[in-house]
């Protein structure tokens, strides 16, 4: 199949991380349109954008099938647990951890949800199992993610729980909820998951929002345009991933996550004027790459001794 061959799955797995990038700098100047401050006020942020994300994903599959968008009636509560798992715990930690702690230990250990991703795939799916070599390219590429955050007082000092803890446990949602994508795109398909999870989830996030006294500003021309490429990144994103997972193994797409930080830092550049060609960007963009490559490179079985020395050379994987 066409979406299982490596320059389509790397092609769309990239474009997914380059909106997962940009939504970084794109919520800080979010944050600032709509006056938004509290933790209260984050998660109601969250929660608007990723409910209508559901909703405008919903309305276009729906106008593309020429029906409504549904689900099985037994999938019902695996699907309201994704979203569950997906869209509330993963960004209530997340937008909570943030908040007490710095950016780049946020980056760092957000990134390490690839890891996670690949454990936990090995644990619950038979065809997905650990190996060094994937250890490997997941250290690789996690050290490019280490680079790209090497900066004078980025490190502070400490651990705490509700700082790096919170973050932490997001980033063990966002690798286990990879791995209960792809289980649960057996039975259903991966746009109707996508659409039902971000409106479970963001709703969720919605409620806890105004319970802890959130608000959001008023609406303008600048301001609407930027909430609904926000909530559109998510629709596109999150269902080329289901999509990418539904077709691959975990751990052939999971380490293309490692590449948001590095994109994040290069669009934060553009968009909030900041340094970007620094040696240590640079030097991240290519520990990743090489992480990614190492990953997806197959080694072919050594042949009896009759067999010539090349065919031991690793290749890139064809399916």
């Amino acid at each position: 199949m066409t979406i299982q061959k490596t320059p389509v799955v790397a092609a769309l797995a990239l474009f997914c991380c380059v909106l997962w990038g940009s939504a970084f700098p794109c919520i800080k100047i979010g944050y600032e349109w709509f006056a938004i401050e509290g933790a209260g006020s984050q998660m109601l942020f969250a929660g608007c954008r990723f409910f209508c994300a559901g909703v405008m994903t919903f309305l276009l599959f729906s106008l593309k099938e020429r029906k409504l968008l549904t689900i099985k009636k037994s999938s019902i509560p695996a699907v309201f647990g994704q979203g569950v798992l997906q869209t509330t715990i993963q960004y209530f930690f997340f937008y909570l951890g943030l908040a007490n702690t710095t950016g780049a230990k946020g980056s760092i250990i957000t990134a390490s949800n690839a890891f996670f991703s690949i454990i936990i795939a090995h644990f619950l799916m038979k065809e997905e199992r650990f190996t060094w070599k994937k250890a490997i390219g997941c250290i690789v590429g996690f050290a490019g993610v280490v680079v790209v955050n090497l900066t004078p007082g980025a490190w502070s000092s400490g651990f705490a729980w509700n700082g790096e803890g919170f973050v932490l446990l997001c980033a063990i949602a966002y690798g286990a909820s990879s791995v209960t994508t792809k289980l649960l795109s057996k039975r259903e398909r991966p746009e109707s998951i996508t659409a039902y999870q971000l409106m479970i989830g963001g709703a969720i996030l919605i409620i806890m929002g105004y319970l802890a006294s959130g608000t959001i500003g008023s609406f303008t021309i600048k301001s609407a345009i930027l909430f609904f490429y926000l909530a559109f990144l998510s629709t596109l994103s999150f269902t080329i991933w289901a999509i990418l997972l539904k077709y691959n193994p975990v751990s052939k797409v999971a380490p293309f996550g490692f590449t948001i930080p590095v994109f994040g830092t290069a669009l934060s550049g553009l968009l909030l004027h900041e340094e970007i060609l620094t040696w240590n960007n640079l030097a991240a963009l290519v520990l990743v790459s090489c992480g990614i490559i190492w990953v997806n490179l197959e080694l072919p079985k050594k042949r009896g001794r009759g067999g010539n020395e090349n065919d031991k050379r690793p290749v890139l994987r064809k399916t």
